[in-house]
This record gives structure tokens, C-alpha cells and sequence, in this order.
């Protein structure tokens, strides 16, 4: 299948609009069994849509791992501003995912914002808004941003694919986490997270049976249960 090639239209017609700067917003691990939700942030102003976005520059998740790092230092060339943020797996524990994906995003506007300023409007990969707060949500208000800085956030369905700025912070978000599972593997070898990063993969799964979770799992998620140790043995013998 063809993918048609991102494009701008939607951060042009906004910064036609006066706004100076939009963020694109990609999310990365929000369907992992283990390791950390991760949100990306690519800032465009009218001076970064005024130059070609990378060339092959799309939805991280159609990319081979050499592309990405490939594009990732071009992304943050193009782009006015970047960042990245993470929500860990206790906080997904506490909070629930969509609460850990909005502090996830504050957190990467956060780290855009101290470069470039105040970031007034969002286009965001999906359906749902997960970004904005609801309102009268006390569970995590210390989350939402001051009044006198709310944002419009936009949901693009498939906007990974069709925003320049979403596709280069999913390319941001997926090059992060991905090197945090690198490291997790280093010691925790036994879930291949080198290659499924924290995923429902076979060596996964079969890990959690016979090993059961680590600190870096998210224990209120439906993880497979320990397999119960044959009467008798005694440290695999």
C-alpha cells in the first residue's frame, strides 16, 4: 500500500490564522505491557513550514528502526522547538493511561515551551482528546495548564500519517522510548524488550508466566499470571 507523503495545510492555515506557533502531538507505549508511556512534541512556526519538512518523513510505526534514527536529528532541525515526556508505569498504575498520557504531554510541551515560548494550539494523532483535562477533574487538576494558557487542541484521526508536525513528533516519541527499553533490557534480558519493547510478544509473555512481573511492569493491567511452581522443586531443579 502507498502511504501519501505528510502535509502542512493544517499548521499553515492555523499560523494563517495568527497563531505563531502549533504543536504536533504523537503518543508512543500506550498499549504496553511494561515501561513507560512516552509523548512527543514538534513545534512549527511559519519560518519551519517555510522549508521542506525530511524527506521520507512519516508515521513513526511504518518506519524500520534505521530510518528513524535516520530522521530524528533532522526532525529536530526542522522543527521551531521539541520535546519529550514520559508518565511511568506507577503513575499508570495511580492514574489510569489517560491521565499518565496528559501528564505525559505536559511534559513534552513543557520541554518545547522552555525553548520556544508559550504553545497556544495542538494538533493531536487520534479520535479522543486526551490531552485537555476534563472539566472539574480535582483527581488531577495540579496537571492542567493556567487559565490564562489554555490551548485548542485538534484531533486528527490518522494525523501521523496526514501532519508533518504529528509524524515528526511520533518519530520523536518512538526514538525515545525505544532507547529506554534498549536500557531496561540491559537488566531485564529475560522480556526481550530490546526487540518487542515492552509489548505482548511470546518472549514477553512467556517470561511473565514462568518469572512473573518487575518493577517496570504495569501491575493493574491484565498481565498473564505466574505459572504456579511444580511441587517438589526447588530453584528450577
Amino acid at each position: 500500500m502507498t502511504v501519501q507523503p505528510p502535509d502542512v495545510l493544517l499548521e499553515d492555515g492555523w499560523c494563517a490564522e495568527g497563531v505563531p506557533l502549533v504543536a504536533g502531538m504523537d503518543e508512543v507505549g500506550r498499549g504496553a505491557l511494561a515501561g513507560v508511556v512516552t509523548v512527543g512534541v514538534a513545534v512549527v512556526g511559519p519560518d519551519a513550514l517555510r522549508v521542506p519538512y525530511p524527506e521520507g518523513l512519516t508515521d513513526s510505526k511504518l518506519l524500520t528502526p534505521a530510518a528513524r534514527e535516520r530522521l530524528e536529528p533532522l526532525v529536530q532541525e526542522w522543527v521551531t522547538a521539541w520535546g519529550v515526556g514520559h508518565a511511568t508505569p506507577a503513575e499508570i498504575d495511580e492514574a489510569g493511561i489517560i491521565v499518565a498520557l496528559r501528564r505525559a504531554g505536559e511534559r513534552a510541551l513543557a520541554a518545547a515551551e522552555a525553548t520556544c515560548g508559550p504553545v497556544r494550539a495542538v494538533v493531536l494523532d487520534g479520535k479522543h482528546d486526551w490531552l485537555t483535562p476534563p472539566t472539574g477533574d480535582l483527581f488531577d487538576a495540579f496537571e492542567a495548564p493556567p487559565v490564562d494558557a489554555v490551548r485548542e487542541v485538534r484531533t486528527v484521526i490518522k494525523g501521523d500519517i496526514r501532519c508533518a508536525s504529528v509524524a515528526a513528533a511520533s518519530v520523536l516519541a518512538k526514538c525515545a522510548r525505544d532507547r529506554l527499553m534498549a536500557a531496561a533490557h540491559e537488566q531485564f534480558p529475560m522480556f526481550g524488550w530490546d526487540s518487542n519493547k515492552g509489548y505482548g510478544a511470546k518472549v514477553h509473555l512467556d517470561a511473565l508466566r514462568e518469572l512473573g512481573p518487575c518493577d517496570l511492569h504495569r501491575r493493574s493491567w491484565s498481565l498473564p499470571e505466574r505459572a504456579p511452581v511444580p511441587a517438589g522443586a526447588v530453584d528450577g531443579r
